[in-house]
């Protein structure tokens, strides 16, 4: 017999000053921003790949996704390691706050007359501790060209370092 969910643990992570928040299950670990191999003609938002313990992961800046002014990196930077479509694929955030545990009940649709940046990403909002937080849907993030493009970098990046 199925369960239904009740509840949803999320990592909840700031761009500028708003509150996002992930699936916890599509995030596979949390790591310090560090230095990236750029990628030629790729889309402005990603930023290049990097090779985590043997693996070459596609590295998207979610700040430049979303439409926020670009900013210049600082130590609470992080890279938050995601599974999209069976792909590791690194997002750029300004800093991680926490892991929170949110009822599905508590969940409501993003606010239509307020568009706020990254607002087609999200699946809804809510309150955490009277703070709102987005929950961003991935899926929606790397959707058609945007999936098949950063894969093929982290392929063509593979391919490079193998030759090398």
């Amino acid at each position: 017999m199925e369960r239904d969910i009740q509840e949803i643990k999320v990592v909840c992570f700031y761009l500028g000053r708003d509150i996002y928040a992930l699936d916890i299950m599509r995030v596979r670990e949390i790591v310090k921003l560090q230095k990236l191999s750029g990628l030629p003609e790729a889309s402005a938002f990603v930023e290049g790949v990097i090779n985590l313990r043997g693996s070459i992961i596609p590295v998207v800046d979610l700040r430049k996704r979303f439409g926020f002014a670009e900013i210049s990196s600082s130590r609470e930077n992080r890279l938050l390691i995601t599974v999209v479509a069976h792909q590791l694929v690194g997002l750029i955030v300004d800093a991680v706050s926490e892991v929170v545990t949110i009822p599905i009940r508590d969940l409501r649709p993003p606010p239509s007359v307020v568009k706020v940046a990254g607002y087609r990403y999200l699946i809804g909002v809510c309150l955490v501790k009277d703070v709102m937080v987005m929950l961003v849907n991935l899926d929606k993030i790397f959707d058609g060209d945007v999936l098949g493009e950063v894969s093929g970098f982290a392929a063509e990046a593979c391919e490079f370092e193998l030759r090398h």
